[in-house]
């Protein structure tokens, strides 16, 4: 008994040695329509191993790019794609950039500094003050998230007041302005039905 260990290694193991036996009969055809036909069916079976990737764009491309793999690229047959290239199996990609930009609480994160920045450039208004309100909401949400306790808001009006530079601050207003969308946010919902029976009680009587 010959064990899988012992025999030489496989290019793509995930199709398994039966597959690779095949590729490996069909190098040996010398006849090339013969040869041909083998490969087609090495094809046909391989796609059968991943019926749910059939649907996956180059799905087809990508199994003649397995063949020649797994035939060392020394099946002579009349490819349907253009194959990948030998030379291109050990190409690296290319280096992903990585955002460089420093993030003064990385608790807070990038975003809300894009907000904030958003903020200062608004003009005086509800509008702004809104956005404000959202701003130190969403601070204050951020900051249990990674401190796991109870924060003060005299806390989040500092670090607002520096993350803008001291062009926002939460005021009583704002402060006001928290608690309704918090308020709003967490209102439970009365039943649309429940409503109108209560209605239609309330007119018997």
């Amino acid at each position: 008994m010959q064990y899988n260990t012992q025999q030489k290694r496989m290019p793509l193991p995930e199709y398994g040695r039966s597959i690779q036996n095949m590729v490996n009969h069909a190098l040996s055809i010398e006849d090339r329509a013969e040869r041909q036909r083998c490969a087609n069916t090495i094809i046909n079976i391989m796609g059968n191993m991943f019926p749910h990737l059939r649907d996956v764009p180059d799905f087809k491309h990508k199994l003649w790019d397995h063949l020649a793999i797994m035939a060392d690229f020394k099946l002579d047959i009349d490819y349907p794609y253009e194959i990948i290239r030998k030379d291109n199996l050990g190409t690296k990609p290319e280096n992903v950039p990585y955002p460089s930009t420093k993030i003064r609480y990385r608790h807070y994160g990038r975003t809300l500094e894009v907000l904030i920045n958003k903020a200062i450039d608004f003009a005086e208004g509800d509008e702004r003050q809104n956005l404000i309100a959202l701003i130190c909401n969403h601070m204050k949400k951020d900051y249990m998230a990674w401190n796991k306790d109870t924060v003060d808001d005299r806390k989040i009006a500092d670090d607002l007041a520096e993350l803008s530079q001291g062009k926002l601050q939460m005021t009583d207003a704002i402060i006001r302005l928290m608690a309704e969308r918090i308020d709003l946010n967490y209102r439970p919902k009365m039943n649309t039905q429940n409503s109108r029976n209560n209605t239609n009680r309330k007119r018997k009587y």
